[in-house]
């Protein structure tokens, strides 16, 4: 059985997130802390009590989501002497979820991970004025369906002007999450049930990410990876643009800033892994998204997350 741990994105945050984690055990309490330095902020603490509010703002939810994926790895080495290079194939996270992803493969440090984090989720929070952009999710829907629903929504029916409306995330299972300008967002929401697609749901986000209104955050992304000290990963990270294997740093610093704008290719990256022969799949951190997601994508294969005492206790069982 070969083995992928994979990273959740945005959206799994929760009040309580880590809290009892770090109750249990010093190696995610040492995260925490070293989180809350790197960004001189008590994040952790916002982590473990909320406000939810707060904590769903995309500069902090960005980091706090990566020190939780990474407090559960270094649990799961310290308590179980989990040897993570000998029992992980691949690695591949959702999003932001690929920076906790090269951060347990140790390409990134972890202050260095939390920092970049910081700044990519108050650049993408600053590339579109608020209200201007929006993002829905497409349930039922092929990415041929997405596409063709987008096509049509483009152009503002009065002037005839062209608008920005992409696909996002492509997460399989029938759910395709579409991002853009706001009234273009809005009319793809209007034409999705003329288009064969059972429900069409807007998004409770601050941005419009992974579309091309994200430019000037990609930008500024480039140049604070261009700075960054980033290594050959212990183990392969299945990039969210290529859906490939990427080992070299320098492709590796590329994808992350393309990735700001481009779609999250999440289905087929779960076809690779699974096409790499991996048929266990461990989702480390808060929330259980990209687990649900693989029962559908890899139904063959087992899934499983990780994120409080008892399921690191349970996983460590298992190997």
């Amino acid at each position: 059985m070969a083995m992928a741990f994979v990273f959740p994105g945005q959206g799994s945050q929760a009040p309580g997130m880590g809290r009892d984690l770090a109750a249990a055990f010093p190696a995610a309490r040492e995260v925490f802390q070293e989180v809350d330095e790197a960004l001189k902020q008590n994040l952790s603490r916002l982590m473990f009590e909320g406000p939810g509010e707060e904590l769903t703002l995309t500069a902090n939810a960005q980091p706090a989501l990566m020190a939780h994926s990474v407090a559960v790895l270094r649990v799961l080495e310290a308590e179980g002497g989990f040897d993570f290079a000998a029992r992980v194939a691949l690695v591949a996270g959702h999003s932001l979820g690929e920076y906790s992803a090269l951060t347990a493969a140790r390409a990134f440090d972890l202050p260095t991970a939390a920092r970049l984090l910081r700044l990519r989720g108050e650049a993408m929070q600053k590339a579109t004025p608020p209200g201007t952009g929006a993002m829905a999710a497409l349930l039922g829907a092929e990415l041929a369906q997405a596409q063709a629903i987008c096509d049509a929504a483009k152009a503002d029916p009065e002037t005839g002007a062209e608008e920005v409306v992409e696909i996002a995330n492509d997460n399989g299972g029938g759910q395709v999450v579409i991002s853009g300008a706001k009234p273009a967002v809005d009319r793809a929401i209007a034409a999705a049930p003329g288009h064969g697609v059972k429900r069409a749901l807007p998004l409770p986000v601050s941005a419009p990410f992974h579309c091309a209104l994200m430019a000037p955050a990609a930008d500024a992304m480039a140049e604070a990876l261009a700075a960054a000290r980033i290594q050959a990963p212990l183990v392969p990270v299945v990039a969210n643009v290529t859906a490939a294997k990427a080992t070299d740093p320098a492709e590796i610093r590329r994808l992350l800033v393309e990735q700001v704008t481009a779609t999250v290719r999440w289905r087929d990256c779960v076809a690779a892994m699974a096409a790499m022969g991996c048929d266990r799949f461990v989702e480390l951190g808060a929330g259980k998204v990209l687990t649900g997601l693989m029962k559908r994508n890899a139904p063959e294969a087992t899934a499983s997350a990780i994120g409080t005492p008892a399921e690191v206790e349970a996983f460590l069982k298992t190997i």
